[in-house]
């Protein structure tokens, strides 16, 4: 039967009404992850909507019914702050020193497990144990095994070399934010070590090949080829390890209590928020960190996704 214009008109909406199949496959893909989805925006989202609500008022807890809105004071107090602003710094300086001495470290140790040798799976093992302890369990064993000037290790080995005249210096008393900083880097260079090996093993070995056939050294093949290789890579631990130590407050809380000028601003929060009791203030502090946060896994995001459009074309 031949259908006339009318008709045809007539039945157009009902097939545009229908949903076309890919859609209803793409929904029945989703549907499993929604309660996951709906779980997470309980836990992280809601909290967050919360602290930035109280970021606006100026609240101290203990005094709960003398509540005002304060707009943006609050931000501005955290932004004029001595002390707060000096935690900014503190925690800059940390993360950068951490990173970039951590990434130099995890560059090295990936190169020297890129090459094969007896016992190469032993010591992958070995090096990787720092990153699996718990943060507090790392920062208590550096504060008395290794730190402590009268049994720690440090001392000890000072003492065996320089007999009883050696200097036993009392580690995180005189250099505090140095130990902070040593601690953290033992146990984040794994991270970066694991990142760039998979890098490193990820090169195209016959591009090596050639080079070396045409009489390319180890230093010009680091230089030309694995160096801009693993840009990508090294872009990657750089970000993923700003945001966790931005965000540290085991270490500090642990070795030194946030003293000697080693509170970042983690630690300041904790301070502000259950010693000073100022919930509007912690607040405020809280969401330029999460802001800051947000920041820095936007651009690992996407190196992460520009890595993945790399191998996918490969």
């Amino acid at each position: 039967m031949t259908l006339t214009k009318t008709d045809r008109v007539a039945a157009a909406p009902e097939r545009a009404a229908a949903p076309p199949p890919n859609r209803m496959r793409a929904w029945a893909t989703r549907a499993p992850l929604l309660p996951a989805l709906i779980f997470m925006i309980v836990v992280t989202q809601l909290p967050f909507v919360a602290t930035l609500v109280i970021s606006f008022f100026d609240w101290n807890a203990l005094y709960p019914d003398d509540r005002t809105f304060a707009g943006f004071s609050n931000y501005g107090d955290v932004l004029s702050d001595p002390a707060l602003r000096k935690s900014i710094w503190t925690t800059i300086l940390l993360t950068v020193t951490v990173v970039l001495v951590s990434l130099l470290l995890g560059l090295l140790l990936a190169l020297l497990l890129d090459r094969r040798f007896r016992g190469r799976a032993a010591v992958r093992t070995m090096l990787i144990a720092p990153f699996l302890l718990v943060p507090v369990a790392a920062a208590l064993l550096w504060k008395h095994v290794l730190f402590n000037p009268e049994y720690g290790l440090f001392n000890g080995i000072l003492h065996a070399i320089g007999g009883d005249g050696a200097a036993q210096p009392d580690w995180i008393s005189e250099m505090p934010l140095m130990a902070v900083e040593a601690s953290l880097i033992w146990q984040w260079t794994p991270f970066m070590m694991l990142i760039l090996l998979a890098g490193l093993q990820s090169r195209d070995s016959q591009l090596i090949e050639a080079a070396r056939m045409d009489g390319a050294s180890d230093w010009q093949v680091f230089v030309h080829i694995t160096l801009p290789h693993l840009r990508r890579y090294l872009e990657l631990g750089v970000l993923l390890g700003s945001i966790y130590i931005v965000q540290n407050f085991d270490a500090v809380f642990t070795i030194t209590s946030g003293g000697l000028g080693t509170a970042n601003l983690p630690y300041t929060i904790y301070q502000t928020f259950y010693q000073a009791h100022e919930n509007g203030l912690a607040s405020a502090a809280g969401v330029i960190v999460v802001i800051g946060s947000i920041i820095l896994a936007t651009f690992a995001l996407r190196v992460v996704s520009s890595l993945f459009r790399e191998e996918v074309s490969r």
